[in-house]
C-alpha cells in the first residue's frame, strides 16, 4: 500500500498529469481539498472508492485516514492543488507517515505560478531583464516567515517575484515592494488561473491595489511583480543563437523519473 501525493494542478481538471490521473483511477481511497481540487477529478476514482474532503479535517484526522487505509492494504490518492513542492503542507504529512511506517511517493503537478504565466502569455525569465523567479508568500493569518525572508529583503534583487496567499493584503505587499521595484514596476494578479472564472488584472505597483479591490479578488490568486511582465526590448536567448556552437548529432538522453518515493516505486500502481 502507498500514499500517493498528487499535484492536481491549478484548477482546470485537464491540467493533471497522465500519471496522476492513472493513480487516482487505481486508488480505492482519495483524500482531496474540496475547495481547491476540481470535482471532475473525482470522477476518475474507481467504483466504490472512499472519497474524503479534507477541507475541514485537521492534520491528525488526515493522517488517521491514511494509516487506516494502510492497515487495510489500500492505496491512497492524496490530491493537493498545484504542485506539492511549494505551499502544499505535504512536509508535515510525510513526517508523520515516516513515523508511522507508511510508504508514500509524489507525483508533480502544474503549479499556480506556471498557470499564471500561461494566462498572461509571458515568460518570467527574460534575457538580461530577469533570470530569477522568487516564489514566496506573506505571514498574515499563516505561519511566520523565517528571518531574512521579508518582502523588502527578497525584493532587493528586483527579480520576478510571485506571491501566493497574499492578495488579501495587497496594500501591505505594495508598500513593502515599492521601495525596491519602484511605483511604475509592472504587476499582474491572476485569480483562479486556468479555471472558467479566471480573472487577470494588469497594472503597476502604483495602481494594482485599486484594481484588485474593484475586481473583488480576495483569494485563490497569485501576485506577479517584475519587469519581465512587460519587457519588449531584450536580446535573443543564447539557446537559439546563430553564434552558438552545435554538434552535428545528438544522442537523446533518457527521460528522467519525475516522481520521488520514500519506499515505493513512484506512481506505478
Amino acid at each position: 500500500m502507498t500514499v500517493h501525493f498528487i499535484g492536481a494542478g491549478p484548477g482546470a481538471a485537464d491540467l493533471i498529469t497522465l500519471r496522476g490521473h492513472r493513480i487516482i483511477a487505481a486508488s480505492p481511497v482519495c483524500l482531496y481539498a474540496g475547495s481547491l481540487v476540481p470535482a471532475e477529478l473525482l470522477d476518475a476514482c474507481p467504483p466504490g472508492a472512499r472519497k474524503i474532503d479534507t477541507a475541514n479535517l485537521n492534520l491528525d484526522e488526515i493522517i488517521t485516514e491514511m494509516v487506516t487505509a494502510h492497515g487495510l492494504g489500500r492505496d491512497v490518492a492524496r490530491l493537493h492543488s498545484g504542485d506539492p513542492s511549494v505551499f502544499s503542507a505535504v512536509a508535515e504529512q510525510m513526517r508523520r507517515l515516516d513515523a508511522a511506517g507508511v510508504p508514500y511517493d509524489v507525483t508533480p503537478g502544474v503549479p499556480a505560478f506556471a498557470a499564471a504565466a500561461a494566462a498572461l502569455a509571458r515568460e518570467f525569465t527574460v534575457p538580461e531583464v530577469a533570470q530569477t523567479v522568487i516564489l514566496t508568500r506573506t505571514a498574515e493569518r499563516a505561519t511566520a516567515m523565517p528571518p531574512g525572508e521579508d518582502l523588502a529583503t527578497l525584493g532587493a534583487s528586483r527579480a520576478t517575484m510571485v506571491l501566493h496567499l497574499a492578495v488579501q493584503r495587497i496594500e501591505a505587499v505594495v508598500g513593502e515592494l515599492v521601495g525596491n521595484y519602484g511605483a511604475d514596476c509592472p504587476v499582474a494578479v491572476v485569480a483562479r488561473a486556468s479555471r472558467p472564472d479566471e480573472v487577470i488584472l494588469r497594472g503597476t505597483l502604483a495602481d494594482i491595489t485599486a484594481k484588485v479591490h474593484q475586481a473583488g479578488v480576495r483569494r485563490t490568486a497569485v501576485i506577479v511583480v517584475g519587469a519581465a511582465l512587460t519587457a519588449g526590448q531584450f536580446p535573443d536567448s543564447h539557446l537559439y543563437s546563430t553564434t552558438r556552437h552545435r554538434s552535428a548529432t545528438r544522442t537523446p538522453s533518457p527521460s528522467p523519473d519525475l516522481g520521488f518515493s520514500s519506499t515505493a516505486d513512484p506512481g506505478r500502481s
